[in-house]
């Protein structure tokens, strides 16, 4: 289950300089003015607009700047050879608040190799006073049960944005109201409601320098449009509606699903690159791989527990993480999927057990800390075959007579369009 969260306003963000407003470029540097240290096994380059025209989308508030910048090209499968692990870290309702996060987040990415997947809550880009251009469904216009923004919030949550995304990382969405429940809950919705719902989710987007009064800011540099392919529903509720509304209007994959550690597989077209159970340390059952749900079984619904738990609470999210990363890793090398938010629950212990995971894991030899999006490039470029025999392994099997054995077979050449796959000359 995903929690709800109000966004603090009148979160301060650092201004965006004129230089980096008329180029895009520059843009991942610090709040500070200065470039971050990377330290991971290859070293990041800084963020940099691609070297081309900015073309300006609507009013301006989103901007087509070309490829984006630091993804790794996904490659199939030599005969015999063994997956890379993958690990997937994402945020429900990314934005910068006062608790500041997100920047600290993708510090944290940088320093450790790695790309994740913000999920932003499309009302984050709407100014209070605006609230009632929110016309949620099933629920009366303004409505929400997280908070709006105000425009120096929403300029550092925008600061943020763009900043990742030029640092490699993906800007997926996590809708707008975050309804949950009976009453109107995302799990009553219709297809057509979906529908509608992401739409919005779009356009407070593409819209966001109008609707805050921000015309002098510089763009988001990438085209919403053509960026959003996934998502996580509220609460992981209604999720067989989303995905035919997801699927009909061209995602590539959902994650608001419940899995155990195994090879993901096409659900509706799209991959379903669910969350997963994890061992849960110092109890008989597993563990959802999400900050909420360790809160829940530590705390219940109090969100600042006994203070004298917190470190324990944290050791035990932290040492689940990387117990399911190691069963995976030694064993089917399935993808590890975990989901966050950015909140202080318990004072701050699971963002605590989030960065040591980030540090204990995306290091490692044949690791690759991705977005979803690359994860799902690098499906799409697969041999099916091979996925399926992948799939055939339960969790921490590994393969039996190894990896060179198991995955011997020649793969079937890539279909034309494939991301990442050369086109076949003809």
């Amino acid at each position: 289950m995903v929690a709800t969260r109000r966004i603090a306003v009148g979160a301060v963000g650092a201004v965006i300089t004129a230089v980096c407003a008329a180029s895009l470029a520059g843009c991942g540097t610090g709040t500070d003015g200065s470039r971050r240290e990377l330290h991971g096994p290859e070293r990041a380059k800084p963020a940099q607009a691609p070297e081309r025209a900015v073309r300006l989308i609507g009013d301006g508030s989103t901007a087509y700047t070309g490829t984006q910048p630091h993804l790794i090209k996904p490659e199939r499968l030599k005969p015999g050879e063994r997956p890379p692990q993958f690990v997937v870290f994402s945020w429900d309702g990314a934005g910068e608040d006062s608790q500041k996060l997100f920047s600290h987040f993708r510090k944290v990415a940088q320093e450790n190799n790695a790309t994740m997947t913000y999920f932003l809550s499309g009302v984050y880009m709407l100014p209070e006073e605006k609230r009632d251009l929110y016309r949620p469904p099933q629920h009366s216009p303004g409505r929400s049960d997280i908070g709006f923004n105000d425009a120096e919030g929403i300029a550092a949550t925008v600061e943020q944005l763009r900043s990742a995304w030029l640092e490699g990382n993906e800007i997926g969405t996590h809708f707008n109201g975050h309804f949950c429940g009976a009453d109107g809950g995302v799990g009553e919705w219709s297809v057509a409601e979906w529908k509608d719902e992401i739409a919005q989710a779009k356009w407070f987007v593409k819209a966001w320098k109008t609707h805050a009064g921000l015309k002098n800011e510089a763009p988001l540099p990438f085209d919403y449009d053509k960026e959003l392919i996934g998502a996580r529903t509220p609460c992981l509720e209604g999720q067989e509606n989303f995905m035919k509304a997801a699927s009909e209007l061209g995602f590539r994959y959902d994650t608001s699903g419940v899995n155990n550690q195994v090879w993901p597989k096409r659900e509706q077209g799209l991959w379903d690159l669910s969350l997963q159970l994890v061992p849960f340390p110092g109890h008989s059952f597993e563990q959802l791989t999400m900050d909420y749900n360790f809160m829940v079984n530590q705390s219940g619904t109090t969100t600042q527990g006994d203070p004298a738990k917190h470190e324990l609470w944290g050791d035990q999210m932290r040492d689940g993480l990387v117990a399911g990363f190691q069963r995976a890793y030694d064993g089917n090398r399935a993808p590890l999927i975990i989901g966050n938010h950015f909140e202080s629950w318990n004072g701050g212990t699971y963002m605590r057990a989030v960065e040591e995971t980030v540090e204990a894991v995306c290091a490692k030899p044949e690791v690759r800390c991705v977005s979803f999006r690359q994860l799902a490039d690098w499906l799409d470029a697969q041999d099916p075959q091979t996925l399926e025999k992948l799939r055939t392994l339960d969790v921490g099997e590994s393969p039996k007579g190894g990896w060179k054995s198991f995955l011997s077979a020649k793969p079937a050449p890539a279909p034309k369009g494939v991301p990442g796959v050369p086109a076949a000359k003809g």
